[in-house]
């Protein structure tokens, strides 16, 4: 056996141990570090040639490994804009240079500009609501993704394009002769039923619309018609002073509900808005008088935003102070197969290599990824129990391998006195 080589196993045991040091130290200093995932040594040997008459001590190498893989703890917040991920999935964020990272650290706070910015400068990126879901989604890269903005000191109004008008409509009603039906337009005698609602148009004036319904001589049809309110006559109705903004014809099956050769909703030109689709697709003619049992629209007058709030399938909605709420943006969430392989950078971020896999896109709650808790921040997976007793074990270890130096010395001063 070759003094210095037992001289170089022990050094290589120290260089080792000094490593698993290294690492023992960086996990206690991020034990509070949000999303910090626990770094571990990993010792391998490594052998020389070796034969039956001489031994050639090797040494050991060592790699280190993080547990990205492992779930944190949750801690709970009063901030909605602090998210943590339970399950699968990253956060997909960018650097002030635009390079996008991937992290588990969500202790984010809007900035001047209202974006979602983290502890270490990264802004969350995601994709507006409106751009829908996957299909709005580059699945395996970040085009198409933009920073998260909240804003909650702005007045916003949304015109109306969608409502929902549900209710039953007497069977046993008189019907209106065939020659009145095309205006609807002629006395208020024609008209067997009538509702109201309001929609909002492009700069968020409220807009009252009346809908009436006429019954026809043939079974199982109604003439629905709908007005601007603003037209109504001194009498409240009958005759409006402008057309119709739309008007069709309902039919409804044997069972009183809507034939499926019947349309299921009006599209209407709100006046002053936008166009405007109206479903009727569960309407029913019944024997019982006329009841509305749901009218609804979307839109808004202008309102301040009184909350953000981030649901668990990472829809950012604003809540605006009169009740209305709205799907500004969609948190999108990244993965890759072998996410311990992913390389950290510092700010407790990481970047896919060749051996993490290629990344891959998607939504919390959707295709395996995990969902999303606002108020909460996702913990540091450090015990500091085991950590300490690592660190024993390190320094007993890296104690024992110095004995080996030593004593390789010793002999080797001993040979050199040989010659004296």
């Amino acid at each position: 056996m070759s003094i210095y080589g037992a001289m170089r196993t022990g050094a290589s045991g120290m260089a080792a141990q000094s490593n698993r040091l290294g690492t023992v130290a960086e996990n206690i200093a991020n034990a509070s570090t949000t999303g910090y995932r626990e770094a571990s040594t990993e010792f391998s040997s490594l052998l020389v040639n070796v034969s039956s008459s001489s031994y050639s001590s090797g040494g050991v190498e060592t790699s280190v490994r993080y547990g990205i893989s492992q779930q944190g703890t949750l801690a709970f917040s009063n901030s909605p804009f602090d998210l943590a991920i339970t399950g699968s999935g990253f956060f997909v964020v960018a650097d002030p240079s635009g390079k996008t990272m991937l992290t588990r650290a969500g202790a984010f706070v809007p900035d001047d500009n209202g974006q979602l910015v983290n502890a270490a400068g990264y802004t969350l990126l995601g994709i507006p609501a409106a751009a829908g879901g996957a299909s709005g989604l580059v699945l395996n890269g970040m085009a198409g993704l933009q920073p998260i903005v909240v804003n909650s000191n702005t007045l916003q109004a949304e015109a109306t394009t969608a409502g929902l008008l549900t209710a039953n409509l007497p069977a046993n009603s008189d019907s209106v002769a065939a020659a009145d039906l095309p205006s609807l337009n002629a006395a208020s005698s024609l008209s067997t039923a009538r509702s109201s609602m309001v929609v909002y148009g492009d700069l968020g004036q409220e807009i009252i619309l009346d809908i009436h319904f006429a019954h026809t001589a043939t079974p199982g049809e109604w003439e629905v018609a709908v007005y601007d309110a603003a037209g109504r006559s001194a009498g409240g109705g009958f005759p409006y002073s402008a057309a119709a903004l739309a008007q069709d014809t309902l039919v409804f099956a044997s069972d009183g509900t809507l034939d499926a050769a019947s349309p299921a909703s009006l599209s209407i030109q709100v006046p002053g808005g936008a166009a405007m689709t109206l479903d009727l697709s569960r309407m029913t003619q019944l024997s019982a008088d006329y009841t509305v049992l749901e009218v609804n629209a979307d839109g808004n007058a202008p309102s301040d935003v009184a909350s953000i709030e981030i649901a668990g399938d990472g829809t950012v909605y604003e809540t605006y102070e009169n009740g209305t709420r709205r799907g500004t943006y969609r948190i999108t969430l990244a993965d890759v197969m072998s996410p311990d392989r992913l390389n950290p950078i510092t700010g407790n971020v990481f970047e896919p290599t060749s051996m993490s896999g290629d990344v891959r896109l998607g939504f919390p709650d959707e295709a395996g990824m995990g969902s999303v808790v606002s108020g909460a921040l996702e913990n540091s997976t450090v015990d500091l129990a085991d950590q300490l007793t690592d660190m024993i074990e390190a320094q007993r270890n890296y104690t024992a391998n110095s004995r080996v130096f030593q004593t390789g010395a010793e002999l080797l001063d001993v040979l050199v006195n040989l010659k004296r």
